[in-house]
């Protein structure tokens, strides 16, 4: 099936939907429907709707009110709760799935005092073959994930961001600050913040894409090949040592095979022993 048929079709599904609140992160997927939605069903029906929790950088809650106002959509922040769960912030493996149960309990009260038909998430092709238990909360909840639906990739998806101008065709994913604590180690703000200030200085030094993996005292920090000797290089080197160390860090590690996007679920994939309920 061609791009344009994809699109269309795409269209044709928000249009059965009638209204819809959109799960918008701010980032490639989820705008992408955003824009969809309102170029399928008018602004009037559709609104975008962000979670504001300790476990979402500020710069993502900034991107995601510009590109709102951008798209001209009508923007809602929910203050979800996920740290008040137990589960949550035990840290299992399926960690996702509790996160997007507060989302979407919270989505689904907001579409009943709006009047909305249905909720909608940026969920893509390429999603439903990784390891992502909130799949699992948007079905337990009726949420339409049309990107999937209608079979769009992620490339896919970028590509027609460029042909609408959206900004955030190249922009890099930035999954909840949550991903990079190691599972079973227990969730908590002070850890999130200093995985965020972390990243932060390195977004600083013209780091545009990594993260900071949290192992308690240790930083591990990926970054994509090209960076790797920039990271290396003894005056940054030891810039980046001494202001990690500043917020905490006893060790600073550099992971040499690179960024890789969920590297925290290679330790499933290889069988070790994972919390889990």
């Amino acid at each position: 099936m061609t791009l344009d048929a994809k699109y269309a079709d795409l269209r044709g599904i928000l249009r059965d939907l009638e209204s819809v609140a959109v799960a918008f992160s701010g980032g490639v997927d989820s705008t992408f429907m955003l824009q969809a939605a309102v170029d399928a069903l008018g602004r009037d029906h559709v609104v975008a709707v962000t979670g504001r929790s300790p476990s979402v950088p500020q710069t993502d809650i900034d991107d995601a009110l510009s590109m709102a106002k951008s798209i001209g959509a009508t923007h809602v922040f929910l203050a979800t709760d996920e740290f008040t769960n137990e589960d949550y912030l035990r840290n299992p493996t399926n960690r996702c799935y509790f996160c997007k149960t507060t989302l979407y309990t919270h989505m689904r009260q907001l579409i009943a005092e709006r009047g909305l038909k249905a909720i909608v998430n940026g969920i893509n092709a390429d999603d439903l073959g990784d390891f992502r238990p909130g799949i699992q909360a948007a079905g337990e909840f009726g949420v339409r994930s049309p990107l999937a639906e209608v079979e769009l990739t992620k490339g896919e998806i970028r590509e027609l961001s460029r042909r609408f101008g959206l900004p955030t065709s190249e922009k890099p994913a930035s999954p909840c600050l949550s991903s990079r604590v190691q599972y079973g180690e227990r969730i908590t703000p002070g850890k999130l913040r200093q995985i965020e200030a972390a990243e932060e200085f390195l977004h600083g030094l013209g780091i545009v894409e990594c993260r900071v993996r949290h192992h308690e005292t240790i930083a591990r920090i990926e970054v994509p090949p090209r960076f790797l000797a920039q990271l290396v290089e003894p005056h940054t080197a030891a810039r980046i040592d001494a202001h990690f160390r500043s917020l905490g860090y006893q060790y600073v590690t550099l992971d040499l095979r690179g960024f890789r996007s969920g590297s925290m679920n290679e330790v499933i994939a290889f069988g070790a022993v994972q919390p889990r309920l």
